[in-house]
C-alpha cells in the first residue's frame, strides 16, 4: 500500500539527493552493502535490549535503501544485476533484524518466544516468493497489507513502545504482523490463482519458448546433417583422386 501510494512523491524527493551522490564516486551498489552493515548493527543492538538504538540503526538502514535507486536513476546505472543484488540483501536484512528480536526475546521472555519472529520471516518469504513466481509467469502479484514498506514500519513502531517501557509490545506487533502477512499471502494467492484462470499470456509464452526450442534444435539437426554430408563428399573425392 505505502508503496503504491508514496512512490511517486519520494522518488521526486530523493531525486536530487541521487544526483548529489553522483559526486562521491559511489555506486547503488556500495549504498547496498552499507545499508546491510547498519542493519547488521541494528540486528545486534535489538538482541542485546538496546531498542532505541535498535530503531535508530534500522531506520538509517532505509536510508541507503532509499537512496541506492536515486543514484542509479541519476547514473543511469540500473541493471538487472542491481535490481538482483538489492532485492537479496533487502531479504538477508529483514532476517537478520527478526533474528535480533527472536535473540531478545530469548534473553528477556521465553525459548518458545523465539519462534515467532521467525514464523513472520517464513511467511514473509512467501509473499516475497509469490510475488516473483508470479512475475516469472508474465502474471501481477503485487499488492496486499503488508508488503516490505508496512512491515518495516510496523516493526519500528513495536521497537519503539518496547523501547519505552511498554512490554510485551513488540511480540504483540510481531503477532499482528504474522496475521497481516498471512492475509496478505491469501489474497496474493487468490489474485494469482485468478489471472491464471483468464490469462492465456502465460501458455503462450510457454508455447512460444517450445516451439523457439524445437526450431533451435531442428537448425542444429540441419547444420550436423549438412557437416557430415560435406565431410562424406570430401571423403569420397580423396578417393577418387586417390584412383
Amino acid at each position: 500500500m505505502l508503496d503504491g501510494h508514496f512512490r511517486g512523491p519520494v522518488d521526486r524527493m530523493v531525486r536530487p539527493i541521487g544526483r548529489a551522490l553522483l559526486k562521491t564516486k559511489l555506486t547503488p551498489d556500495h549504498l547496498t552493502f552499507f545499508g546491510l552493515v547498519i542493519a547488521a548493527l541494528a540486528a545486534v543492538a535489538v538482541g542485546s535490549g538496546r531498542l532505541i538504538l535498535g530503531l535508530i540503526l534500522v531506520i538509517l538502514a532505509a536510508l541507503p535503501d532509499l537512496f541506492d535507486g536515486a543514484l542509479a536513476k541519476a547514473s543511469n546505472s540500473s541493471s538487472q544485476r542491481g535490481a538482483f543484488f538489492d532485492s537479496t540483501m533487502d531479504r538477508v536484512t529483514d532476517n537478520m533484524l527478526l533474528g535480533g528480536m527472536a535473540w531478545y526475546f530469548a534473553d528477556n521472555y521465553s525459548a518458545r518466544l523465539t519462534v515467532l519472529p521467525f514464523a513472520v520471516a517464513a511467511v514473509a518469504s512467501l509473499i516475497s516468493y509469490q510475488r516473483a513466481k508470479a512475475e516469472s509467469l508474465g502474471l501481477d502479484a503485487k499488492g496486499g497489507l503488508m508488503e516490505r514498506a508496512e512491515r518495516i514500519v510496523l516493526l519500528c513502531v513495536g521497537l519503539l513502545l518496547e523501547g519505552i517501557g511498554l512490554d510485551p509490545a513488540l511480540a504483540v506487533v510481531l503477532w499482528i504482523l504474522l496475521v497481516l502477512i498471512s492475509f496478505t499471502a491469501v489474497l496474493r494467492f487468490v489474485k494469482v490463482w485468478r489471472q491464471a484462470e483468464v490469462a492465456q499470456v502465460t501458455q503462450e509464452r510457454i508455447d512460444l519458448r517450445r516451439e523457439r526450442r524445437g526450431e533451435r534444435r531442428n537448425v542444429r539437426i540441419d547444420r550436423m546433417e549438412e557437416r557430415r554430408m560435406v565431410v562424406q563428399r570430401r571423403r569420397e573425392d580423396r578417393r577418387r583422386g586417390s584412383r
